[in-house]
């Protein structure tokens, strides 16, 4: 694990920084909103839970991370090159013809990345087919998948649920980045009456709620383990686009690339003025 930053400067610079690398690559492409919503729980996985470094990223006793959720792939990619699997000037490249920064994750292209997502509903899945896998053999490590609300729509990720507890993956943490809004509308809209604690809990998971902006709560729970044979899922309450206020909550901001005056606008945000 990782040393977790611990005075408050020293975080809010780090996610100002990580934010400021988000709006630079999200010249080219949309889902800069969903980046924002959850950056902090990013960087406090990377930066504070994790066992996971640049030299161990091969080892097979390493933390495995999979943002299944892969359209917010710039939050993960900014994380990265902080982090230093990737070199930082590979961020200019991202989104562009033959770069191997796509706009959603590739497998075997950036180090770091464990696999290929952003077909919704499929990284829970294989987070358990690989929390399986290292119980067979063994090895003492976890496994952590970020997967958005709206996500939790999708009928395979219930299923993967299911096999997760059937098999006792206590190795096994979900994450959702519960910032409220989808590609459509607003989540409690276009799934009324889904109670996600309730539906998680159904499925024999440990359940816990976070605030997904508050990076030293984060670095916290996520680190604690649930009881043997179970599961644990956090439930993250997060803001999409947040730390940029006119993005804040605004659906828009799902598919709307940045352009060089809303950047400017952005950094001046970020910058207190």
């Amino acid at each position: 694990m990782t040393n977790p930053l611990k005075d408050t400067a020293s975080i809010s610079l780090l996610l100002r920084e990580l934010r400021r690398d988000i709006i630079r690559m999200a010249a080219h492409s949309g889902h800069v909103g969903v980046a924002l919503s959850c950056v902090d729980i990013v960087a406090a996985l990377y930066t504070g839970v994790l066992n996971c470094t640049p030299a161990t990223v091969n080892d097979p006793a390493r933390d495995r991370f999979i943002l299944s959720k892969g359209h917010g792939c710039m939050a993960l990619y900014a994380v990265l090159a902080h982090r230093g699997f990737i070199d930082r000037r590979l961020l200019d490249t991202y989104g562009q013809n033959g770069s191997v920064l796509a706009e959603h994750p590739l497998a075997g292209k950036v180090s770091g990345v464990e696999c290929a997502t952003g077909s919704l509903g499929h990284g829970l899945a294989i987070g358990a087919g690989m929390a399986q896998g290292l119980k067979l053999q063994g090895i003492d490590a976890r496994v952590f998948v970020l997967l958005g609300d709206g996500e939790c729509n999708e009928g395979s990720v219930w299923e993967a649920a299911a096999l997760a507890r059937a098999g006792n993956l206590d190795n096994l943490v979900a994450i959702v980045d519960g910032n409220g809004l989808q590609a459509c509308g607003k989540y409690d809209e276009i799934s009324p009456g889904s109670m996600l604690a309730d539906s998680w809990k159904s499925f024999g998971w440990d359940v816990a709620e976070a605030d997904g902006h508050n990076y030293q709560e984060l670095v916290a729970l996520l680190g604690q383990t649930a009881g043997a044979g179970v599961p644990r899922v956090f439930l993250c309450n997060t803001v999409k686009g947040k730390g940029i206020d006119f993005m804040e909550r605004d659906l828009e901001w799902h598919y709307r690339p940045v352009n060089s005056d809303d950047r400017d606008k952005a950094f001046r945000r970020l910058s207190g003025a």
